[in-house]
């Protein structure tokens, strides 16, 4: 079993890494993309918001129907990776915004078949400590979310179409290695019927909706800091020597998202476990809010000072994610974790799609030295909620 369950997180850890390259796939490009589709700068805040928007309806669905509890998870997950993989690739036969920022909310509604079933499907393997085994999953998101960075790097003088179609082949691999190579948890799976119960029986149980209310303080400020943290790493990184390359740039943003990142979430896992997940993500937290404050002053300072504190708040920003998922698992009732887990991050990317649009109007207004902090609020409320559910948690 042990051992079953360990190889089972390689599977689905390298299918997340492989699926959620989606998710970017296109901001990395974005460049590219304004100039083809002659985007306006309102219609370019759409590019930056449409995955999440199609994300947040995948998972309103998935959950109002209860999906992940009542049909096999992996095989939910194999489809929406192939759909997403499809949806991405036709980027590259798109020359109108309309069709283009279509595609990628279509995107997003097939993310959200990945993301909270993969979670959904190493919680049937690991029904208890799960805590290093979700930080490392959330690892691979992490990575998988930072890798158009990594790609464009390689790619940065050659045709955008590359990074998409790369992408897209990535999550095809997805799709594969879940259905040929994952097998499923050695749990029954039963097929319930729909019934709007289960998600009444999330909102009212207390130890959930407190845990999620943690998590949506932190994705108030996760997706915002991926977003913008790259642009802002070039406009300082610029500031300070104009000479730089851009291949560096791209290295620093896969640095601090996904090299930082991935790391922060498996320390933060076996932290958890050992600590308790509202420690843990009390901490996490903390240290997040604090990096989100001081960011701002290292604009047009030496590089490394600038890299030093994006990588410290790449790596705290994601660290928690995981444990949000894990409290979630462990406190919801066996026959509404798949449609609780859901929940938690429709509502959670929900948030994201205010803090992603609000970060460049506030730019604007105060600039790179300040925008960052109003991302502190965030955390600053998920850490109270997190220390009432401390007490559920130590029970």
């Amino acid at each position: 079993m042990i051992q079953g369950s360990w190889r089972a997180l390689i599977w689905i850890g390298l299918a997340e890494l492989c699926a959620l390259s989606l998710w970017f796939s296109a901001s990395v490009i974005a460049p590219e993309l304004i100039q083809i589709w002659h985007l306006s700068s309102n219609t370019e805040a759409w590019l930056s918001a449409s995955v999440p928007i199609g994300f947040v309806i995948g998972a309103f669905l998935s959950s109002y129907f209860g999906m992940a509890d009542r049909f096999n998870p992996r095989k939910i997950f194999a489809i929406s990776a192939f759909l997403g993989a499809l949806l991405n690739a036709l980027l590259v036969f798109v020359d109108y915004a309309f069709f283009g920022i279509t595609l990628r909310i279509l995107t997003g509604v097939t993310l959200a078949g990945v993301y909270p079933i993969a979670v959904k499907i190493l919680s049937q393997w690991f029904p208890k400590k799960r805590g290093i085994a979700i930080g490392i999953l959330i690892a691979a998101l992490t990575l998988g979310s930072s890798l158009p960075h990594f790609v464009i790097m390689f790619f940065s003088s050659v045709n955008w179409k590359i990074v998409i179609l790369i992408s897209s082949l990535l999550a095809l691999l997805s799709a594969a290695i879940v259905t040929l190579l994952l097998e499923d948890a050695p749990v029954k799976l039963s097929k319930l019927p729909f019934s709007l119960k289960l998600i009444k029986k999330v909102i009212r149980n207390k130890p959930v909706m407190l845990a999620n209310y943690g998590y949506f303080g932190h994705m108030w400020e996760l997706y915002a800091m991926w977003t913008w943290l790259p642009v802002f790493l070039i406009a300082s990184f610029t500031a300070y020597a104009p000479e730089i390359p851009y291949w560096f740039m791209a290295l620093s943003s896969f640095l601090s998202i996904g090299i930082a990142g991935g790391i922060g979430c498996v320390v933060g896992g076996v932290i958890s476990d050992r600590i308790g997940r509202a420690n843990l993500t009390i901490i996490s937290m903390c240290i997040s809010a604090i990096c989100s404050i001081l960011i701002g002053f290292t604009f047009g300072q030496p590089i490394w000072v600038t890299l030093v504190i994006s990588m410290v708040w790449g790596m705290s920003v994601i660290s928690d994610s995981a444990q949000f998922s894990a409290a979630v698992s462990e406190v919801a009732e066996v026959e509404y974790v798949g449609t609780a887990l859901t929940f938690q991050m429709c509502i959670g990317f929900l948030l994201t799609i205010f803090s992603i649009n609000l970060i460049p109007i506030l730019q604007k207004i105060i600039g790179w030295e300040w925008v960052f902090a109003i991302l502190a609020i965030g955390p600053l409320l998920g850490i109270v909620s997190m220390v009432k559910y401390r007490r559920f948690e130590m029970k």
